[in-house]
């Protein structure tokens, strides 16, 4: 009589095995990706939506930098507990901007980043007075700039903090859930960089809300200008275990002050990238320092994400 006792056991067992696996596939990254991105409007060098040449055959995203939550009007930068701001070229990136670009390229989305590095020459710190006050005001100020300017989504790209990893965490996490909820945006992402307080505040966020976040715009732009090919593989796994499961995106600087340059080798790695299915998209830093040399490694990178697999 023991046997079907027995039996039964090993059915549960194999149920649960089956359905761990199943939870496991659903954050397990995607396969090679058509995603193009490109960050635009920090720098004030008056580049428009219309100057970036778009290939009609990738998903693309322009991402507005940056809104902050610092108010400048009284001359020093201070924080506002999360009432955001916004800080990009508004004059030449403005919402009817925002219309025409989606409205004759159907293959564009546009989001905004929120934080950056410095808000005039003060770094853009997160400092909520608590997280329910923080995510409350944050709610509703980018509400209001997302559907002044018909956005799709937001990135977050803090690089500086006055919070603990958790109190960022359930801050932006609650954020983004909100945002979902409520039908304001249709993704989000974030910005790390491989900085030790850098990534213990993003990977508590990832370990909590990773589940929520579309895309890790991982910035390998950050590692040394010396950077290999076999260097830069090595860094994109490594940060794909960190962030498991998500779709890390490749990277580099239009001004090629940093990491893996597009003529050291970068369409090289994501060569290499492709033919392993690790491909997830491409994002670049920035438009306005790519004005200057006409896009050519927008115009290069697309060229890759649109090439079938």
């Amino acid at each position: 009589m023991a046997l079907p006792k027995l039996c039964f056991v090993v059915l549960i067992l194999n149920a649960s095995f089956f359905f761990l696996l199943a939870s496991t596939q659903v954050r397990a990254a995607s396969s090679n990706s058509n995603l193009f991105r490109e960050y635009i409007g920090a720098e004030f060098k008056d580049v428009k939506f219309s100057d970036v040449p778009i290939n009609p055959n990738v998903n693309f995203h322009f991402i507005l930098s940056f809104a902050i939550d610092y108010d400048t009007s009284s001359g020093s930068p201070s924080p506002t507990n999360g009432k955001f701001n916004i800080f990009w070229d508004s004059q030449n990136l403005s919402p009817s901007q925002v219309s025409s670009i989606k409205a004759n390229n159907p293959n564009v989305k546009v989001a905004l980043s929120l934080g950056g590095d410095t808000v005039g020459s003060v770094p853009a710190n997160f400092d909520p007075s608590s997280v329910d006050s923080w995510v409350s005001n944050a709610v509703s100020s980018l509400t209001n700039i997302i559907k002044e300017y018909n956005l799709d989504g937001i990135d977050v790209d803090y690089e500086h903090f006055k919070a603990d990893p958790d109190i960022f965490a359930e801050s932006i996490g609650r954020l983004i859930q909100t945002l979902k909820s409520n039908g304001v945006i249709t993704f989000a992402s974030i910005a790390p960089f491989d900085d030790d307080n850098v990534q213990s505040h993003y990977l508590a966020l990832w370990k909590s809300y990773g589940n929520i976040i579309d895309y890790v715009n991982f910035q390998f732009y950050a590692y040394d200008k010396s950077t290999t090919v076999s260097q830069f593989i090595d860094y994109f796994n490594k940060q794909s275990s960190n962030y498991n499961g998500g779709n890390v995106l490749v990277s580099f600087t239009s001004d090629g002050n940093g990491g893996l340059t597009p003529d050291n080798g970068f369409f090289t790695a994501c060569s290499m990238l492709k033919s392993q299915q690790k491909l997830y998209g491409i994002f670049v830093w920035s438009a306005d320092d790519s004005k200057a040399n006409g896009f050519q490694y927008e115009k290069q990178s697309q060229e890759l994400l649109a090439t079938p697999n």
